[in-house]
C-alpha cells in the first residue's frame, strides 16, 4: 500500500482529491476571519488561500516562518495571525478549511508537511526576527504538531527554515523537484524533508542561535535503547527495532507524536500510543500477542517498548506464495496454497478469540497486522485502534478490511476476519469499499479458482454482505463480452467524469495530478483525449477548449512527454491545435535545457520523440536535428550510466528503454543501423536490472524480496521497446531475452489494471509479441488478461463502465493509471494495430520514415 493516496481520499467519496474547495461557511476559515482591503492581493493555490500587500514585491526566496495549530485551536491561532499579519503588512498563507488540516495532519499524510496552517513570508531577516518576537507573544501557551523540516522558535507553535518563495524548479533523479538559487546562480533542491537543515551557503540569524541550541539539546539522548533500524514511518510516529541499554534485550519502539497522526475523530499518536500500552497489559502471557516492557516519554514524544514478535507480515508471506502470480499455476500450486492458507487463517481466528475472552476487541485486523513465521504460526500486532469489547467502529484502519458503521464490538473483528478470508486468495479487497457490488463476483471467482472448504465462500458473503448491497455487473462481467459496448462503456464512464467547471483539472486520475498538474498526458487531459480519438471515439470540441485554455493560463513546470508539456503538445499538434502547440513548445525549451533524466516519461528520450513527430507532421528539419541531437547526447550517456540500484528503475518511464525506443526511431530517420545497436545496448543495460523469479520469468528487481513485471518499471516496458526493435533489427542481442522478459507478464493476477501499472501494461507488451510471432502461450495470457478486466470494472453513471486507479481507493480516468489507458490497450489488441502509446507499432515508423524520406527538406 502506497500511503500517500489515504490522504487524497477525504475530499471525494469517488475520485482522489485534494481538500481544496470547501463544503460550505462551516468549513471555510476564510468566511470567519476579517476581509482584507484592496490593496491585497488574493489567490487560491491548491490548498491555500495566499494573501499580500499589492505594494509588497516578495523575494524569490529567504526565511519564512510556519505557524502551526491543533483542530481544537486553529481557527484561534489563524485568526490571530491573520489580524497581525494585516496590520503588519506581512504577505501570509493559510489552509483553507478545517478539513484541509486534518488530512495534513492525518497518520498518513506526509511528514514534511504536517502541521503548517500558516505560512508567512518575511522580507528580510530583520522582519523575520520582528514577527517572531512579536507573534511569538501573541501566541503564547497555544499548542501544535511538531514540524519537522523546520526550527522550533521558542516553546510555541512558530517554525522557521530556509526556502523557496517562488515556484521553481530542478530536476533531481528523474524527478522535478521545488527548487532555490545559490549563490552562484545555480537552481539545487530546496529540501523538504523531515529535519531540519539549511542551504551550506545560508547563516542561521542570530534571532534564531537560542532555538538551535535548544534543538540540539533536545535530541532524544536520553532514549535508555539503541535504536538498530526502523521499521516503519508515518506522521504519527516510527517503528524501529531496538536493543535496551541494561540487558541487550531486542525489542520494538514504537514512537508517537504529540497533536500529529490523526484519525478522522481527531485523535493523536499519543492517545493511541497509550490506548496500546493498556491494551498489551490487558493481553498479557497471550502467545502470538507481543508483550509491553514500558511506556515513557523523551522529549516531546512518547516511546512504548515491547517484544520483538518474529515473522513477516501476512501481506509479504502471500506476495511470495500466491500462485496466480506465477508464469505456470498447476492444480498441485494452487490445492497446495489453498490448503496452508486456510489453516493459517484458522489459527489467526483462534487468536482472535482468546482476544476476545479478555474484553478486548482489536479493531485493525489486516494483512500488515498479522506476522507469519518460519513454522506458520501466526502472531497479531499494532493494537492502537483496540479497544474494549463495546467499541464501535474506529476512525481507522485499513481499506477493505473496515467494517460498516452498524458493526460493534466482536463483530467489527468478524467483519475483518471474512475480508481477510477473501483477501488472501483475491487480494483486492480494498476495492469493496469502492464497490460493495463486486463481493458476489469476486467470491464466485475464489470458488472457482481453488478447493476451498465446504461453505468458505458462503461464510464470506453471509459476514460480508450488507442488505442494500446491490450485485455489481458490467458488460466486462459477461463470459463472452460485446467488446464494442465495453468499449463505449469506457468512453461513456470518462466522458461522464468531465468537470469543466474546474480549472485544475478535466478528468479525475491519479494523485500524481495534484503533482503535476491535470494538463499533460500521463494523468491529464490532454491524454484522456487522445485515448478517446485513437480508440475510435470520437473528438471532443469543448474538451480540446478546455484544454487550450488551462495551457494559456498556466505555464509549464515540466517538459516530459508524460508528465510535462511535450506530451500535451503532441496531441494540440495531432488535432490540430499548432499555434497552441508551437507556443507551448518554445516555453518548455528552457526547461528542456536544463533536463538530464534519459527517460520517457520526464526526460529527454520522450521529447526528442515528440520532436522527431513534429519533424514528420511538419517536414520541418529544425525538429528533426534537434531531436537527433538529443539522440546523440542519450548515445554519449549511456556507457557513463551508474551500475543498477537498489531501486528498479528499468522499464518504459525511469529506465534505458525509452531511450532505446527513440533509437529505433532514430533508424527509421536516418536509415543508419548504428541506431540500432544502440537501441540494443539500451536495453542491455535494462536487463541488467532483471532477475530469474524462481519459476523462470524474467522481471525487474525492486530491492532485496520484490520483481516488478510493468510497463513503467519492469518487464513489460523492456519487453514492449523490444518488440519495436525485433521487427527492425531480428538478431539484436537483447532478444535473446525476449522469451522469459514475456513469461513474466503471463501470470493470472495482476493488482491494478491501468497502463503503466498494472495489467494493461502486460497485455500490450504481450499482443505485440503475438502480432510478430504468433505463440499459443502468448495467446491463452491475453485472452486470460482480458477476461480479467471484469474483476476491476465499476459501473458509472448510465452504462458507463470505470476503472480503479492505483491502490484501488478511487477511480481513475487518466492515461496511466485508469480507463483512458484500459480503453486505448483494449483498441489496441483487439483491432491489431498496437498504438497502445505514440510511437510504437513498427509498422507505423517505418511508413512514417518512408513519407520523410520524400519530404522535400
Amino acid at each position: 500500500m502506497d500511503l500517500r493516496y489515504e490522504a487524497f481520499c477525504f475530499a471525494d467519496p469517488l475520485f482522489y482529491d485534494e481538500q481544496h474547495r470547501s463544503s460550505g461557511p462551516q468549513d471555510d476559515y476564510a468566511q470567519r476571519l476579517s476581509e482584507p482591503g484592496d490593496d491585497w492581493a488574493e489567490s487560491a493555490p491548491g490548498t491555500w488561500r495566499m494573501l499580500r500587500p499589492r505594494d509588497v514585491d516578495l523575494p524569490d526566496q529567504g526565511w519564512k516562518i510556519h505557524v502551526s495549530a491543533t483542530m481544537d485551536n486553529a481557527e484561534r491561532v489563524l485568526s490571530t495571525v491573520h489580524e497581525y499579519c494585516l496590520r503588519e503588512r506581512v504577505a501570509f498563507k493559510h489552509l483553507r478549511s478545517p478539513g484541509v488540516l486534518l488530512a495534513r495532519n492525518a497518520k498518513y499524510a506526509p511528514r514534511s508537511a504536517s502541521g503548517k496552517l500558516v505560512t508567512i513570508y518575511p522580507l528580510d531577516e530583520r522582519q523575520l526576527e520582528r514577527v517572531l518576537t512579536q507573534l511569538s507573544e501573541q501566541l503564547r501557551g497555544e499548542r501544535g504538531p511538531y514540524i519537522l523540516s523546520d526550527l522550533r522558535y521558542g516553546s510555541g507553535p512558530l517554525y522557521v527554515r530556509y526556502g523557496g518563495f517562488a515556484e521553481r524548479w530542478v530536476e533531481l533523479d528523474g524527478t522535478r523537484v521545488l527548487a532555490i538559487l545559490r549563490p552562484d546562480g545555480v537552481l539545487v533542491p530546496d529540501k523538504r524533508g523531515p529535519s531540519f537543515s539549511t542551504p551550506d551557503w545560508v547563516a542561521v540569524p542570530d534571532c534564531l542561535t537560542e532555538s538551535l541550541n535548544a534543538r540540539k539539546g533536545g535530541d532524544p539522548a536520553s532514549l535508555p535503547y539503541r535504536v538498530t533500524s526502523s521499521l516503519h514511518f508515518s506522521n504519527g510516529g516510527g517503528v524501529y527495532r531496538a536493543v535496551r541499554h541494561a540487558d541487550d534485550e531486542q525489542v520494538v519502539l514504537k514512537e508517537a507524536r504529540p497533536h500529529a497522526g490523526l484519525d478522522r475523530d481527531g485523535t493523536d499518536a499519543v492517545a493511541r500510543l497509550h490506548r496500546e500500552h493498556d491494551i498489551l497489559l490487558r493481553l498479557k502471557d497471550i502467545d502470538g500477542i507481543p508483550t509491553a516492557h514500558e511506556l515513557f516519554p523523551v522529549w516531546e514524544h512518547t516511546f512504548l517498548a515491547m517484544d520483538l514478535v518474529p515473522g513477516i507480515p501476512l501481506g509479504s508471506w502471500l506476495a511470495r506464495t500466491y500462485p496466480l502470480i506465477r508464469q505456470h499455476a498447476d492444480e498441485q500450486d494452487v490445492a497446495d496454497y489453498t490448503r496452508r492458507a486456510v489453516a493459517l487463517l484458522e489459527r489467526v481466528e483462534r487468536l482472535l478469540d482468546r482476544v476476545h475472552e479478555r474484553g478486548v476487541v482489536f479493531c485493525d485486523l489486516h494483512g500488515l497486522n498479522v506476522l507469519v513465521d518460519e513454522d506458520d504460526n501466526v502472531a497479531l500486532i499494532d493494537f492502537e485502534m483496540a479497544s474494549a469489547e463495546d467499541a464501535s467502529r474506529p476512525a481507522l484502519g485499513a481499506p477493505g478490511f473496515r467494517a460498516p458503521k452498524d458493526r460493534t464490538g466482536v463483530a467489527i473483528d468478524r467483519y475483518a476476519l471474512a475480508a481477510l478470508k477473501l483477501w488472501i486468495f483475491l487480494p483486492m479487497i480494498p476495492l469493496l469499499e469502492l464497490e460493495p457490488g463486486k463481493l458476489a463476483g469476486f467470491v464466485d471467482m475464489i470458488e472457482r479458482r481453488f478447493p476451498l472448504p465446504a461453505g468458505y465462500g458462503d461464510a464470506i458473503r453471509n459476514e460480508l454482505r450488507s442488505a442494500d448491497t446491490v450485485v455489481s455487473t458490467t458488460e466486462l462481467d459477461q463470459p463472452d463480452p460485446d467488446w464494442g459496448v465495453a468499449r463505449k462503456g469506457l468512453a461513456e464512464a470518462i466522458l461522464g467524469s468531465a468537470t469543466p467547471e474546474r480549472d485544475d483539472r478535466l478528468f479525475p486520475g491519479d494523485i500524481e495530478q495534484f503533482r503535476v498538474g491535470g494538463i499533460g498526458f500521463g494523468y491529464g487531459a490532454a491524454g484522456v483525449l487522445h485515448a478517446l480519438d485513437v480508440a475510435g471515439m470520437g473528438r471532443y470540441p469543448e474538451h480540446e477548449r478546455w484544454l487550450i485554455d488551462a495551457v494559456r493560463r498556466t505555464q509549464p513546470t515540466r517538459p516530459g512527454f508524460l508528465d510535462g508539456a511535450h506530451g500535451t503538445a503532441y496531441v494540440l499538434e495531432n488535432f490540430g491545435h499548432h499555434d497552441e502547440a508551437d507556443a507551448l513548445l518554445d516555453s518548455a525549451e528552457p526547461l528542456v535545457a536544463q533536463t538530464r533524466d534519459h527517460g520517457f516519461g520526464a526526460g529527454l528520450s520522450g521529447i526528442a520523440l515528440n520532436l522527431l513527430h513534429f519533424a514528420g507532421s511538419r517536414g520541418d528539419r529544425e525538429f528533426r536535428e534537434r531531436a537527433r541531437n538529443l539522440g546523440d547526447q542519450l548515445a554519449d550517456a549511456l556507457p557513463l550510466a551508474p551500475p543498477p540500484g537498489d531501486v528498479g528503475r528499468a522499464g518504459l518511464l525511469d529506465g534505458w528503454s525509452g531511450p532505446a525506443l527513440l533509437f529505433t526511431h532514430l533508424y527509421d530517420d536516418t536509415g543508419d543501423r548504428g541506431w540500432l545497436e544502440l537501441a540494443d545496448r539500451a536495453l542491455l543495460r535494462d536487463l541488467d536490472e532483471c532477475v530469474t523469479t524462481d519459476d523462470g520469468a524474467l522481471q525487474v528487481r525492486d530491492g532485496a524480496a520484490r520483481t516488478l513485471p510493468y510497463l513503467a518499471v519492469g518487464s513489460a516496458g523492456i519487453a514492449l521497446v523490444a518488440e519495436e526493435l525485433a521487427t527492425r533489427h531480428p538478431e539484436a542481442s537483447c532478444l535473446q531475452r525476449q522469451s522469459d522478459l514475456l513469461r513474466g507478464c503471463v501470470g493470472e493476477f495482476v493488482i491494478h489494471p491501468g497502463l503503466l501499472f498494472g495489467r494493461c501494461g502486460l497485455l500490450a507488451a504481450l499482443a505485440a509479441a503475438q502480432r510478430r510471432a504468433p505463440d499459443q502461450v502468448w495467446a491463452d495470457a491475453i485472452s486470460r488478461h482480458l477476461a480479467a478486466l471484469g474483476w476491476h470494472a465499476i459501473p458509472y453513471g448510465e452504462g458507463g463502465i470505470a476503472m480503479p486507479g492505483n491502490q484501488l481507493l478511487r477511480l481513475s480516468m487518466d492515461f496511466s493509471t485508469g480507463g483512458a489507458g484500459v480503453l486505448t490497450t483494449v483498441a489496441a489488441t483487439l483491432d491489431g494495430h498496437g498504438r497502445v502509446l505514440p510511437f510504437f507499432s513498427a509498422a507505423l515508423g517505418r511508413s512514417a520514415a518512408l513519407a520523410r524520406s520524400t519530404a522535400p527538406g
